[in-house]
């Protein structure tokens, strides 16, 4: 006998999504549906605007990876109107990009993904001189400095739950049988976890040096950049040297410790050496740090062969919304792409509730539109995007900066290469793109300041927008989350389409036409639910892509017509 598991909402991520899945009798994995529940309107706000105005508006996609859009945006309409940056304002922007990187991965693993593999309470019966020398064993120079810090963070958790008050860790699955790590461990990370909250904020000002603020920085312009004075002020480079060098240290005494770690502990755990059942990977090169050197490759790898990297024809990529709440079904390339809604709801049903018995429920209709994600597809395949992607392409292609960190990890762990095709390697595969990037982030800031040197200042470039004209243009790149591309036309000199498909969206979307999964559905299927009441294993795997489902959605009712219904039940606290 089949039942039906809904997880709604998928929590500690950016947007709404939901998951259903279908468990046979020994509860592993059978079917599994991705659905967002969140309409936004962004490609619609910059229609008929100045172009140049197309990098501000859409980086309010999603207020975590603003830079990305915000750098997508203004490098579209760069493409279009056939504009190349000077050099300085092309390593000005790498050096925000690489801001971006080191706070995104950590933040990710920790904040968001950690608590999958981290039991909170089990961290509070941990012995701290026993957690202070095991610290050792994965980091030479641990972040941690000893007993007496370990069992300052113990105590400071342990007053949270005596009060009741768990605050970010209430409402998980503590105790879960898929949990691994020793309670000795389990402090390690936890101490690393408060680190974080005091290394995001250094990270946040790295940004905000070259960018004016963070989130939604502002010195991106058509043509270059505008932070000139602060490109040209030894201080503010010094500035943002040295808290690159604290935020480097976190990387590769803390966050690189945990996941050697955690791969150790977690090698033996079957779920987590699933979540990969879309083995097709595209990426695109990104982090350019020199004339010509970047740090991540272009390339798409197929069935996880990696022998072999395929080229990337733009030409191929489409969209579509077979089973998506658009009007429009058939796959289209994004220059062309349309956003007519057309939303046709849930269907009552039972499903399983959080006591293990059936409850009526609401479930997508599986056999027509269930997502306002569309379904992005390379030469008519389903692909996966991200971390993980962007390694296996690097590696595959034999990117030195890649190939040594994936190596050492290897080594470390004693895993073979194809244990990275999992969840666990998913996650790995963040912090292996993480510590590229701070062990080679140097590199575009000595290019900056090598280039001043010699007498460069130049930091925008000139153009003219003939309004007689007809453009387009497009940014592909990678970014944290995965391969990110925006696509515009411009004609009278204001912006006629404009449509961004982004990594969430390749990795979200529901079945297209042939009735192929995407990788988050793809990711579960196969998988065995321990208990579920308490579908840890669900989480973990779709955790592991980093879910942005506000960046995913992007579609408005210009009618006014009623899209869904929402109800919001009144909840009270007592003020102390």
């Amino acid at each position: 006998m089949t039942k039906r598991i809904v997880v709604d909402p998928i929590t500690r991520i950016e947007g709404h999504l939901r998951i259903e899945v279908i468990v046979d009798d020994n509860n592993v994995i059978t079917d599994a549906f991705s659905t967002s529940t969140l309409w936004r309107g962004l490609e619609t706000i910059v229609k008929n605007r100045d172009p140049r105005d197309a990098g501000f508006l859409v980086q309010r996609i999603c207020g975590v990876c603003t830079f990305s859009h915000y750098k997508a945006g203004i490098t579209a309409v760069e493409d279009a109107l056939g504009i190349k940056p000077p050099l300085n304002a092309i390593l000005t922007r790498t050096l925000m990009n690489i801001s971006l990187f080191l706070h995104d991965h950590a933040v990710h693993f920790y904040t968001l993904h950690g608590l999958d593999w981290c039991d909170i309470t089990s961290a509070l019966q941990a012995d701290c001189e026993k957690a202070a020398k095991l610290a050792f064993k994965y980091s030479p120079n641990p972040i941690c400095t000893g007993e007496n810090d370990l069992k300052a963070v113990q105590e400071k958790v342990g007053a949270f739950v005596k009060q009741g008050a768990l605050g970010p860790f209430a409402n998980a699955y503590w105790g879960h049988k898929t949990y691994r790590f020793s309670p000795e461990q389990n402090l390690i990370v936890l101490s690393h976890y408060l680190k974080l909250l005091e290394v995001q904020r250094v990270v946040a000002q790295m940004m905000a040096i070259f960018g004016a603020k963070n989130p939604h920085p502002q010195s991106l312009t058509v043509g270059g950049v505008t932070s000139v004075m602060d490109i040209l002020d030894p201080s503010r480079l010094g500035d943002w040297l040295s808290k690159y060098k604290e935020v480097v240290e976190f990387v590769n005494r803390a966050y690189w410790a945990d996941i050697i770690m955690a791969a150790e502990a977690y090698k033996t755990e079957d779920s987590v050496l699933k979540g990969c059942g879309l083995k097709n990977f595209i990426s695109f090169q990104e982090m350019q740090v020199g004339e010509d050197e970047w740090l991540f490759s272009s390339g798409i790898v197929k069935d996880g062969d990696l022998s072999k990297v395929y080229p990337i024809d733009e030409s191929k990529i489409t969209e579509e919304a077979t089973h998506s709440w658009y009007e429009d079904n058939e796959p289209l390339h994004p220059y062309d792409g349309k956003t007519n809604p057309k939303y046709t709801g849930f269907r009552d049903a039972q499903t399983i509730g959080a006591n293990g018995k059936l409850v009526d429920s609401k479930i997508i209709d599986e056999n027509g539109k269930y997502s306002w994600i569309k379904s992005p597809r390379y030469d008519g395949e389903p692909m996966e995007v991200g971390p993980l992607a962007s390694v296996v392409v690097g590696y595959a292609s034999g990117n030195p900066a890649i190939v040594k960190v994936v190596d050492e990890l290897l080594s470390v762990t004693g895993l073979p290469v194809e244990a990275i095709f999992s969840t666990l390697g998913r996650t790995a595969a963040r912090a292996i793109e993480c510590k590229v990037v701070a062990d080679n982030g140097i590199k575009a800031f000595n290019a900056l300041v090598a280039n001043i040197a010699a007498g460069d200042k130049n930091t925008c470039a000139t153009y003219a927008i003939d309004k007689n004209k007809d453009y387009k243009g497009r940014y592909i790149g990678n970014v944290p989350r995965g391969m990110l591309s925006h696509w515009v036309r411009i004609k009278n000199g204001v912006i006629e389409n404009y449509q961004a498909v982004v990594p969430s969206t390749w990795n979200a979307g529901p079945r297209d036409s042939k009735g192929q999964k995407g990788p988050y559905e793809m990711s579960l299927i196969g998988t065995q639910v321990k208990d579920i009441t308490q579908p840890l294993e669900i989480i973990r795997h779709i955790h592991s892509f980093d879910p942005c489902i506000a960046c995913a959605v992007h579609v408005m009712d210009t009618q006014g017509n009623e899209l869904s219904q929402y109800k919001v039940e009144p909840s009270f606290a007592r003020l102390r």
